[in-house]
């Protein structure tokens, strides 16, 4: 009996230090935790890098109010860096645009506004007759501008979106996600110079006239949270409360997308929980900043034989605060059979980022330029220079 009692306890003992491993990492296993709780969809990524933090139905298909004229704001961007339209160029009011509802800057028809103007009204006040506006300023006439937003989403890979208007207004057919907001928000913020817009508390316009126009932004974060400066809001009854939100401390610049909030009040504190969980938790490494020299690459038989490459963003990696940066490097890799004609655009090489040997992250490179081929006396020519070239 005592021999079955001493197997019988040394089965039991097994058996709890079998169980007390499982039970440990039930114990210890950490749950996600929801800092959404209200919102029917989110995401936060990081705008530099495009890599996704946190998300919540990222990819539900939902309407995006006033956030819409985030793709409006960046085709207008677009336009001014191509040449085609300038911040001082003045915009003529349709009778249209001039008869949008809902939030509006109360644009009359003839009224000339600058592009400028336009856009503080749209960035700030959320215009919808600034939007239609400046959509008929750039092509002609809303549809046009429209088919405009959808090509350029086709564009940026925004799989799960639709625009049928430029401003948010409800309508049939028009719907994005969390995740296409950010993607389409990330591009918009590669012009830097849109946070002066969006991230402005208030502004006038009409300032010298009998008549000036308060404008206050209806994002309220750019005032009560440390480092925000975006993005745009967005009010309907079918949407509900949304916001696709910007901030950036020290290197780190995130973007904050919620969805279908009950009310102002907590949309706002659901997307400073977003950042108050990136700024605790990570960390960006920089490799490049925008304008930054990378140095040139070499064109075969080109009409010229290199080109520069200057950074068109930043380049960095996202990191856990408190990793270990010493490994981290660098390499410009360049395709050295590069041969004219070369088109804007076309693929030259890419950055590449190790931790140790190990490849973290890459960054592909375009030509920033068009190179047509080199005529046969020119290349006859280059050729001769180089063989009476001394060292």
């Amino acid at each position: 009996m005592r021999k079955k009692g001493l197997i019988s306890f040394i089965c039991l003992q097994l058996s709890v230090m079998l169980f007390l491993p499982s039970l440990y990492a039930a114990e210890t296993k950490v749950q996600p935790v929801d800092l959404t709780p209200n919102a029917q969809s989110a995401v936060l990524m990081d705008a530099d890098t495009g890599t996704i933090i946190a998300e919540k139905n990222k990819d539900a298909k939902l309407p995006p109010a006033s956030i819409t004229k985030i793709m409006t704001m960046l085709l207008i961007m677009e336009a001014i860096d191509k040449g085609t339209l300038k911040m001082d160029e003045k915009v003529s009011v349709s009778e249209y645009a001039a008869s949008m509802g809902g939030s509006q800057i109360f644009l009359e028809p003839g009224e000339q506004m600058t592009v400028q103007e336009m856009l503080k009204g749209i960035a700030m006040a959320s215009g919808n007759d600034a939007s239609v506006a400046m959509a008929e300023k750039i092509a002609g006439s809303e549809e046009n501008f429209v088919a405009m937003m959808n090509e350029r989403a086709g564009q940026l890979g925004m799989k799960n979106t639709h625009f049928s208007n430029c401003n948010g207004l409800p309508v049939a057919n028009h719907y994005t996600t969390a995740n296409d907001i950010a993607i389409m928000s990330r591009e918009l913020l590669k012009h830097e110079g849109i946070t002066n817009f969006t991230g402005a508390y208030q502004d006038y316009l009409r300032k010298d006239s009998p008549k000036p126009f308060w404008l206050v932004n209806t994002n309220k974060l750019v005032r009560f949270y440390s480092g925000a400066d975006g993005l745009k809001t967005g009010y309907t009854s079918e949407a509900k409360f949304c916001l696709s939100a910007t901030a950036k401390r020290d290197n780190l610049r995130v973007v904050a997308v919620v969805l279908g909030e009950p009310n102002t009040k907590t949309r706002n504190a659901e997307v400073s929980k977003l950042f108050d969980f990136a700024f605790a938790q990570y960390m960006n490494y920089p490799l490049f900043k925008t304008g930054d020299s990378l140095g040139e690459f070499r064109v075969n038989k080109g009409q010229v034989s290199s080109v520069p490459l200057v950074a068109k963003q930043n380049y960095s990696i996202l990191m856990k605060k408190g990793t270990d940066t010493a490994q981290i490097r660098h390499e410009l890799q360049l395709d050295p059979s590069v041969k004219a004609p070369v088109r804007e655009g076309q693929p030259i090489g890419k950055i590449v980022v190790y931790n140790g040997a190990n490849v973290v992250s890459e960054y592909p490179l375009a030509s920033p330029v068009a190179v047509d081929k080199a005529s046969w006396w020119k290349l006859f020519k280059r050729t001769t220079s180089q063989l009476f070239t001394t060292n």
